[in-house]
């Protein structure tokens, strides 16, 4: 039996797939070993899910078969919900320097609204298209806003090196917001891609 690192600071991991649509895959894939043990080797003491509706089984399985102390939960104290209507800026919160705390990460699924949320706090973010969408505009946004040092572009069979990168991007991390300024790779820039995005807002 393992128990959760009480003696260090919180570290806490949030992980939002926002409210309009399922992501199982982003919630199975944050549960699974490699992934907590990532968090456990980058000094995290917590993980906090929101799963949606459909998400609840993989989290409730999860948590019956691998009781608090367990070796399969790393270390880790894990806790989830289905979603808050007030929003969830107040658990975004808790992942900044809150508290007492050290400043973790949230792992955001690709709607614009979540990740707005989360470069507004300044936090280290994770962006996990859904690949179970049909336009592409997720994927554009994160790979815009990654091209610009803003976000680690996330993909579901590589959480590992993702929960990395974001260590290195805490380092050189940019306020938010952007100032518009040198030459955009892309050609379209931020603002175009928000632009687009906006309409798909959740």
């Amino acid at each position: 039996m393992i128990s959760p690192q009480s003696s260090r600071p919180k570290k806490l991991c949030f992980v939002t797939i926002g409210a309009t649509a399922s992501f199982n895959s982003l919630i199975s894939k944050t549960l699974s070993r490699p992934v907590l043990k990532a968090l456990q080797n980058a000094g995290y003491t917590d993980l906090r899910l929101q799963f949606g509706r459909e998400g609840r089984s993989i989290f409730d399985n999860f948590i019956i078969n691998n009781p608090d102390g367990s070796e399969e939960r790393c270390g880790l104290n894990i806790t989830g919900f289905e979603y808050n209507r007030k929003g969830l800026g107040h658990e975004m919160r808790r992942a900044t320097a809150y508290n007492g705390g050290v400043e973790g990460v949230v792992i955001s699924h690709g709607g614009s609204g979540s990740i707005l949320d989360a470069l507004r706090l300044n936090i280290p973010t994770i962006v996990v298209p859904n690949p179970s969408l049909l336009d592409n505009h997720q994927v554009e946004l994160a790979e815009e806003l990654a091209l610009q040092d803003y976000v680690v572009h996330g993909k579901l069979d590589d959480l590992v090196a993702a929960i990395a990168d974001s260590e290195t991007l805490r380092e050189k991390h940019k306020s938010w917001p952007p100032i518009n300024s040198g030459e955009d790779p892309s050609g379209r820039g931020l603002a175009g891609v928000m632009e687009d995005e906006m309409g798909f807002v959740d």
